[in-house]
Formats: C-alpha cells, sequence, structure tokens
C-alpha cells in the first residue's frame, strides 16, 4: 500500500471518528422568523457545545442538529463576544459524542489541520489545509477586536462558524470563527486555549469575567540575543501596538513598542496566554508587567479593571 493512501486513509478515519460531535446548528431571530445557521462542536459528554457568539446572539430559538440527523432545540448558557465563542447546553440526560481541547500553544505554523462544520447549511462538510500563522487580530461582530487568531487555508464559508478546527489527532485546536472577506484563503479560528478559559468562566459563573489593560499587541519571535541576555525560557513573547489613553495600562507607564515578557511573574507567549491570566480574580489587583523596552528589562506596576461585554 502506497504512502499517500495510507495517508488518506489516515484523515478518512479521523473525519469519521470526529464527525459525532459536530453538530449543525439553526436559529431563528426576531418577529419575520429570520433563519440563521453555524455549526457547534460537542466539548463534553454531557452535551456541552462550543460555537461562535455571533451565531446565536440575539437569537430567540436555537436548535442544533447531529449526525444521527436528529434536530433539538437548546439552552444557551452563556455568550462571550469578546471572544465570538459561546456555549451551548443539548440534552444533559444522554452521553455524547465529544472531542478534546487541545493545547493551542502548541500549534505550529505548517501544521495540518482540517475544519468540519456545515457550511451554506451543507452538514458533514470537511476542508484541510495547513496552519498559516499564528497570533493574527481580527476585528470581530460590531468592531470588537478578537486577538491571538489562527491563520489557515482550510476552507472556511458561511455556516462554518462555530465548527472545530483538528489537528491530525482529531482533537480541536480552534473554533471557526471567520473568512477574511477579501477571499483569497484566508480563514480563522479562535485557539483552543481562549476557547477553554471561555468554556470555564461560563460554566462557573454564566458568563466571562475579565481583566482589562487597555492595549492591543501581537505576538512575535525575539532575537536569540535577548533571549540569551535575559534568561528568557521562550523565543515568543507580546509586541505593544497601541495603547488606550487613560487605560491601566496607560497609567502603568506602558509604551508602544515595549515587548512584553511577563505578567503577574509568569511568562507570556501568545495573546492567549495574557488573556487567561486576564480572570474575573485579577480585577483591582497589582499585577507586575515585566517588558522589554530598548532591549532593557523594566518592571510596570498595573491594575486591571473589568471588561465589560456590550451588546
Amino acid at each position: 500500500m502506497s504512502h499517500l493512501h495510507e495517508f488518506s486513509d489516515e484523515i478518512a478515519a479521523l473525519v469519521e471518528r470526529a464527525s459525532p460531535a459536530v453538530g449543525h446548528v439553526r436559529t431563528l431571530r426576531g418577529g419575520k422568523g429570520r433563519i440563521g445557521g453555524g455549526s457547534c462542536v460537542l466539548v463534553s459528554p454531557d452535551g456541552q457545545a462550543l460555537t461562535n457568539s455571533h451565531v446565536v446572539r440575539g437569537a430567540t430559538a436555537v436548535e442544533v442538529e447531529l449526525e444521527e440527523g436528529k434536530a433539538e432545540l437548546v439552552d444557551v448558557l452563556g455568550d462571550d463576544p469578546w471572544s465570538d465563542l459561546a456555549l451551548l447546553q443539548l440534552a444533559p440526560d444522554r452521553r455524547h459524542p465529544h472531542l478534546e481541547l487541545a493545547d493551542s500553544n502548541d500549534l505550529r505554523v505548517g501544521e495540518l489541520v482540517l475544519a468540519l462544520g456545515a457550511p451554506f447549511g451543507l452538514a458533514r462538510t470537511v476542508t484541510m489545509g495547513i496552519v498559516g500563522a499564528l497570533g493574527r487580530t481580527l476585528v470581530g461582530p460590531k468592531g470588537r477586536v478578537i486577538e491571538g487568531v489562527i491563520q489557515t487555508d482550510a476552507q472556511l464559508n458561511p455556516g462554518n462558524s462555530g465548527g472545530p478546527l483538528l489537528d491530525t489527532r482529531g482533537n480541536v485546536v480552534g473554533i471557526a470563527t471567520a473568512a477574511h472577506p477579501g477571499g483569497a484563503g484566508l480563514c480563522f479560528a479562535v485557539p483552543a486555549n481562549t476557547a477553554r478559559f471561555v468554556l470555564d468562566e461560563i460554566r462557573a459563573h454564566g458568563r466571562v469575567r475579565r481583566g482589562y489593560l487597555g492595549f492591543s499587541a501581537e505576538e512575535i519571535v525575539l532575537p536569540r540575543a535577548q533571549i540569551s541576555r535575559h534568561r528568557l525560557v521562550g523565543a515568543r513573547a507580546i509586541a505593544v501596538r497601541a495603547v488606550e489613553p487613560e487605560s491601566p495600562a496607560d497609567e502603568a507607564g506602558l509604551l508602544d513598542g515595549d515587548i512584553l515578557v511577563q505578567l503577574a511573574g509568569l511568562p507570556v507567549a501568545t495573546l492567549s496566554d495574557v488573556h487567561r491570566l486576564l480572570t474575573g480574580e485579577v480585577i483591582g489587583r497589582t499585577l507586575t508587567l515585566d517588558v522589554l523596552r530598548s532591549g532593557e528589562w523594566r518592571t510596570l506596576a498595573v491594575e486591571p479593571i473589568e471588561l465589560e461585554a456590550r451588546p
């Protein structure tokens, strides 16, 4: 048997295993009965599923159809427009097929990924591609900025939103959220580590409580000389691109061009790392920001405020 045939068999088997945990989402909105749609992925045996906030936000009814073809009305347990994620609850009185959330920090540019979902309502559709870039910034619904996003050329179309992006082990590395409006095969997914944070917050509090610092940034790779000089644990860090006036970051003295390497004494390699540390528990507490400024190490003190999600 050829290596190509073996590879094809492995991909087909992976899709066969994963498909029962992927659902087609239908929504009803407004008095005129507008129908919308998207996808979701079951992430627990008791029927909890992740999808996009923009798929279900404002819906008067949400229905999910799984592979066996039976549709059921579901509850929206929580909705986080800042990450464009939402958590659904299917019938909890039976065991559901589900997929595991991977550690998306382990994802590498060039890695093979699969997207499963229901583009244009065509349930159980699969596309394949590679990770084109990590740490992208995406303008989400109503102008909200979603940071730390995965870029892929695994084709996404309307209806894929909320479906899983899988690695070759069949684990969820991201939740599909958008295709670039200019086309060209540029598609984006919210990383699994951000999804895990949102999932835990909604389970515990019914909403996502999130600390806010007030800066935008992108992920970079540091020169070897800086890594060695400052004895950093990894090559990746966060480059500050803009600081909002009168925000906690501004009051702390953070500047455009600073390179954030630690938050609260913990290394930050990705924007997902920053988001996971800015939980509800840090609101009002004084945290340290360790940055490189013109190659020199500086420590700043910052006090996060609560980020309020607005409709």
